[in-house]
């Protein structure tokens, strides 16, 4: 048994362990130039000659034989039958001239023998000895016969090869079977397991399998490309990084790791999405990860977002003036640039990026780059980069940039800028739109100092910028001859120094932000220039704001061990959380926008997505998930005139809401193909109500805050509850109330096919929430003070018969099921076509967005049992099934014991997922029917969506807040087991079978716990002394102490 902290390591074999990579590009090359002379002589075809950097590594390298012919010719254009494994090598098949390939590398293995590499074999050696178990894995079906003639096959416990893959069906590189294969047979866990390979598409199979460390060995000069495609750490030998640097990575280098995201490569398409991902913010502001150095335009969006900050503008579109309050892009405060020289400035996206290396520390809120740029006659520069948005004070953000001269010596001349000569263009769809929303108030600066005050055109809020710039040659401060220019949106600082090759130039960019109708700000400009006084160094705003996040991640850190990769999301996704909504927002006038502070994606407005959310920060900052539903109460109001404006008593809520709680949803809608307008139904998602209503219910239930409840939230329970008793109507014949015109979860059902105004009837996920939502009502009126029942009764002139009705209704709303136990997901759903799933996945692939595929054939999703997301089933994600089954019981309506899981796989199957929100729904719900691999498969999508941008690039207008909350909740509710809807925290643990254990923490009514759930036991401990439930079986805690249960 070895004492350290990784149990195995999987080798690949060619290039790794035996010098055979050469022989296998040799046979290739020898059999593929036969080929492709051949196909000269039949077919008159070109003959271009098979080469080891352009086709053996790009192709063929890495991959299983077979797979390896169809790629490599497909890079041709070549294109022939595939044939069978044991084709003869006559046969001009995919496998035939596989064999071909064979036969030949078989001849020079015979001929000249096979040579290993000694270091690698060295270092198998050691590992042996400490104990650590050794495996092979290769696509090569000649495995076992190299490691013979190598003399080395002993040194193996396990080999996985082509052979075995062929047996097995396992699939090749770059998926990760093979090397999973030798780990389960070895019965190692991943994470615990070192990855050594040296082509692309085993560091890719690495990468995928998350194993603990891929280790990349560059033997053909490829560091950057094995780096870009999963590994870990590129060396050019494994004597470069030995025993001690694997200890070193598993000791220390992993758990740094998991605190980063890195890109170490510049991708235009998907420069925006990484731009999103790699934002810093504090709740009060985000600054997307753009360079400092760039531009709005196709590949970059530099964007800044300050909490609750809109603008309306109107637009004319197709005849029609359309008005849209839009998410503001302020002053971009980033701009550095140089220029060497009389040169132009620096261009991103037109020199030559040489290295690049971008990593967001997400435990110290901290975004640095590495980059090394070459200009048109081949002058290399270095960049190095930091910046941040302090956690300590949220008006303050700074950035530290240097620039190197690495061959040359040159007058540099540097400046940096405020701009708000901008528009919004962050989301294609919206550039036909007026989008500008800034002017300017005033510009200038002085010396070493500058400021711009922009103004939202039609909002009138003044956002004041103000920037102290700090300069240092080889780390020693200087001042040189600042030029400072403004202009209209635009202030300026230039200054020229000369620097010597391979010496430094660093500036210090300090920036303070502040905007009208702050609290307690009179003149947001003086703020903003006084503001600047406190700080003289990058630094001096760095530590506070690095303590500020300290103290964060010891309330919201989850860790994972046996998961490398969720590990590494799941803190993105807190991360994320806290950049658009953090402690500061206790005072701050807004809710959660949908997209965080990190883009224009449907425009910054708040949506029902809080629901998702909220539960986060119930259990770890009540204070600001209170001032969200603040936000909430200061337009109950607006809430109550839309409700009049549409008949209905109460207050209803709008869809989108955004700076003072107006409905922001289009009512019409412009279909680009036929130029025409149509209705646009997505403001009868009425269910927003009962989302807030759930959140503000929740909020009391976590944190005991009577007060709130007595004061605001009771209040905005009894308008929410007003409305939907309004908007039902009782029928006679079944005793039932209906719910017409409305929409559920599920926005591919907006209406009948035979009714011109939109809507649909008794939408179950909507008359369960009701049911509850009027329970709930009546249930907190008997818990708040005969005083605040008595001012509620004379303020909103509240009687008794609205009290019975609402019971009535609670015991009598109409939930359609079928003779199986299927809850209808609306009056109709049944009689609806059902749609030939495997026929569209072959026809279009990714069928997500299957509203729009059955629009451009001319139909409609409503005619058919097709769902974006989870609708009915979203009841399950709300509740556990106790509380479903007690609303059940209370309006006389009997399931089958297994209704859960018929409805599960019924929905399921009709889902196309359109919606980030809906595979966390379902995953949640296979897990709560012990389903383990499908709600492990559910769960993986949903956690890596935003990371690998599944939406086809949606994630470069912004983050999926809701999603990435989702995936924090189930990790802790549906796989920790923790669940909070009882009186006492329980626990029902159904850990995902990689993960060995999960610790976090939570508050839950005026007590703060930290676990630690294990596959058989779980350690908790308790600010006070209680009691928990473990499987059903009521436990007591001691305070302070670590109990064992």
């Amino acid at each position: 048994m070895s004492d350290l902290l990784f149990e195995a390591v999987i080798f690949d074999l060619d290039g790794v362990v035996t010098q055979t990579a050469l022989v296998h590009s040799a046979a290739w090359k020898m059999m593929f130039d036969d080929y492709l002379k051949e196909r000269e002589r039949k077919y008159g075809e070109p003959f271009i000659e098979f080469t080891h950097k352009g086709d053996y590594l790009q192709y063929v390298d890495g991959k299983p034989r077979y797979k390896g012919v169809e790629s490599f010719l497909a890079s041709r254009d070549i294109h022939i039958p595939y044939g069978k494994p044991d084709d003869s090598t006559a046969l001009e098949t995919i496998c035939g001239i596989g064999n071909r390939k064979n036969e030949v590398f078989n001849k020079i293995l015979k001929s000249d023998g096979v040579n290993v590499y000694a270091t690698t074999v060295s270092l198998i050696r050691k590992l042996k000895k400490k104990g650590i178990r050794i495996g092979v894995a290769s696509s090569s079906k000649n495995c076992e016969q190299v490691l013979k003639a190598a003399g080395i096959e002993g040194l193996f416990e396990t080999r996985v090869d082509g052979v075995v893959s062929a047996e097995l069906n396992l699939k090749g590189k770059p998926e990760p079977d093979i090397f999973t294969l030798a780990c389960d047979n070895l019965g190692v866990d991943y994470d615990r397991t070192m990855v050594v390979e040296d082509a692309v598409s085993g560091v890719q199979a690495g990468a995928k399998g998350n194993f603990g460390l891929v280790l990349g060995l560059a033997r053909e000069g490829n560091a950057h490309e094995l780096l870009i495609n999963g590994a870990d750490i590129v060396v050019e030998d494994i004597g470069d990084f030995g025993l001690e640097g694997i200890e070193d990575w598993f000791r220390q280098g992993l758990e740094k790791d998991s605190w980063s995201i890195t890109y170490n490569d510049y991708d235009a398409g998907k420069e925006k999405a990484r731009e999103t991902l790699l934002t810093i913010g504090n709740g009060y502001l985000g600054t997307r990860g753009a360079m400092e150095e760039s531009n709005p335009g196709d590949v970059n969006y530099p964007g800044t977002y300050l909490a609750g900050l809109y603008n309306r503008r109107i637009s004319e579109v197709a005849g029609k003036n359309i008005e849209n309050e839009d998410f503001v892009n302020i002053t971009n405060w980033l701009p550095v640039n140089f220029k060497i020289g009389n040169d132009p400035w620096m261009d991103i996206n037109n020199w030559k990026v040489l290295s690049i290396s971008r990593m967001l520390d997400m435990k110290q809120g901290i975004l640095r780059r590495k980059m090394v740029v070459q200009d048109s006659i081949g002058r290399q520069t270095a960049i190095v980069s930091r910046r941040i948005a302090s956690m300590h004070d949220p008006h303050i953000v700074a950035l530290e940039y240097t620039i190197k001269p690495l061959n040359y010596s040159s007058h540099i001349s540097l400046k940096t800028s405020l701009s708000g000569q901008h528009i919004n263009a962050g989301v294609e769809r919206y550039k036909q739109l007026d989008q500008q929303h800034l002017s300017t108030r005033d510009a200038g600066g002085t010396l070493n100092s500058m400021y711009l005050s922009m103004e939202t055109t039609e909002s009138g809020i003044i956002i004041s910028t103000a920037v102290k710039i700090l300069a240092f040659a080889d780390s020693q401060a200087f001042t040189p001859d600042y030029q400072v220019h403004s202009e209209a949106g635009l202030s300026e600082i230039f200054f020229e120094h000369y620097l010597d090759q391979a010496s430094a130039l660093t500036i210090h960019k300090i920036c303070s932000i502040y905007k009208s109708n702050d609290p307690g700000i009179e003149d947001p400009q003086l703020s903003a220039i006084k503001a600047l006084n406190a700080y003289k160094s990058f630094d001096e705003v760095l530590i506070p704001s690095v303590n500020a996040w300290k103290k964060i991640w010891d309330e919201i850190d989850i860790r994972i061990e046996g998961d490398r990769q969720a590990q590494k999301l799941l803190r993105l996704h807190l991360y994320h959380l806290m950049v658009t909504t953090s402690p500061h927002n206790i005072y701050i006038d807004a809710g959660i926008p949908a997209r965080g502070l990190h883009g224009e994606a449907y425009r910054g407005h708040i949506f029902w997505d809080e629901l998702y959310i909220m539960p986060f920060y119930y259990m770890h900052f009540p204070e600001a998930a209170r001032s969200v539903l603040m936000y909430r109460y200061r337009r109950l109001d607006a809430a109550r005139k839309y409700a009049w404006e549409h008949g209905y008593k109460g207050a209803m809520f709008p869809w989108q809401s955004g700076s003072d709680g107006r409905e922001e949803t289009q009512v019409m809608h412009l279909n680009p193909v036929s130029g025409k307008w149509g209705a646009d139904h997505s403001s009868l998602q009425r269910h927003v109500s009962l989302a807030i209503a759930y959140n503000i219910w929740n909020y009391y239930w976590y944190t005991n805050d009577l007060e709130f409840m007595q004061t605001y939230g009771m209040e905005m329970m009894i308008e929410i509850s007003r409305f939907w008793a309004s908007k039902t109507k009782f029928d006679k014949k079944s005793g039932r109330y209906n719910i017409d015109r409305v929409m559920g979860p599920d926005e591919f059902h907006e209406k009948y096919a035979n009714r011109k105004d939109g809507g649909i009837k008794d939408n179950t996920y909507t008359n369960i929430m009701v049911a509850w939502l009027l329970g709930k009502t009546l249930e907190m009126w008997e818990k708040i003070n005969k005083q605040s029942r008595d001012q509620l009764i004379e303020k909103m002139d509240l009687k008794t018969e609205e009290l019975n009705t609402w019971q009535d209704i609670t015991n009598k709303i109409n939930i359609i099921i079928d003779e199986q136990g299927i809850l209808a997901q609306f009056d109709g759903y049944f009689e609806l076509k059902e749609l030939d799933w495997p026929a569209y996945k072959e026809k279009y692939g990714n069928i997500c967005r299957m509203d729009r595929i059955l629009k451009a054939e001319g139909k409609s999703p409503d005619d058919y049992k097709v769902a974006k997301q989870a609708d009915t089933l979203m009841t399950f994600y709300n509740f556990d099934q106790e509380t479903v089954d007690g609303i059940f019981s209370s309006l006389g309506l009997n399931l089958p014991e297994d209704y859960l899981e018929k409805n599960l796989a019924y929905y399921l199957q009709r889902t196309s997922h359109g919606s980030t929100l809906s595979k966390i729904v379902h995953a949640r719900l296979a897990n709560m029917i012990q389903d383990k691999e499908l709600s492990w498969k559910l769960y993986h999508d949903a956690l890596t969506s935003d990371y690998q941008d599944i939406q086809g690039g949606t994630t470069g207008e912004g983050i999926h807040a809701g999603v990435m909350a989702g995936t924090i909740l189930v990790a802790i509710q549906s796989f920790a087991g923790l669940n909070l809807q009882g009186d006492f925290a329980s626990f029902s643990p159904n850990l995902p079978e990689h993960w060995r254990k999960i610790s976090f923490g939570f508050n839950f009514k005026e007590t703060k716990y930290f676990c630690v759930v294990l596959k058989d036991k779980i350690e908790i401990l308790a600010s006070r002394k209680t009691s928990i439930i473990v499987n059903g079986v009521r436990q007591e805690v001691d305070n302070n102490k670590r109990n064992i249960i």
